[in-house]
């Protein structure tokens, strides 16, 4: 028991350190495309099939951010396996792109999701 409340209290001291000693820049956003979108090509043809969007942020970030994708929503043809990737791409200050690829006969007929950008500085 003394071993865990050490533990946490070693954990609560460096986090109050790393918050003091870096701010954070959030921004987030979420994403729906489908067959009705200008471009979008996954959910026909075969082989290696890839859609870009280009997301610009609301505001600047003053260091170049960490971006994070995930999905949530996928609507794909039943007769194929689903393969689907997602991911930031050309990350930059002041924006990214979200390159969402698939393959082999997979069908995506609608992908969806969430992204998250992150930057540390120092303060």
């Amino acid at each position: 028991m003394k071993k865990l409340a050490l533990l946490s209290l070693v954990c609560f001291i460096l986090a109050s350190f790393v918050t003091l000693t870096y701010a954070q820049e959030i921004q987030g956003g979420n994403f729906s495309y489908s067959s009705s979108t200008a471009g979008y090509t996954l959910h026909k043809g075969n082989g290696d099939r890839v859609f870009t969007v280009e997301i610009n942020f609301e505001k600047p970030f003053t260091t170049k951010p960490d971006v994070f994708v995930s999905l949530n929503s996928i609507d794909a043809n039943k007769n194929a396996n689903i393969r689907v990737e997602a991911k930031a791409i050309s990350v930059s200050r002041d924006g990214f792109t979200i390159q969402i690829k698939t393959w082999s006969d997979s069908q995506i007929n609608m992908v969806g999701g969430s992204w998250i950008a992150i930057a540390h500085t120092k303060k």
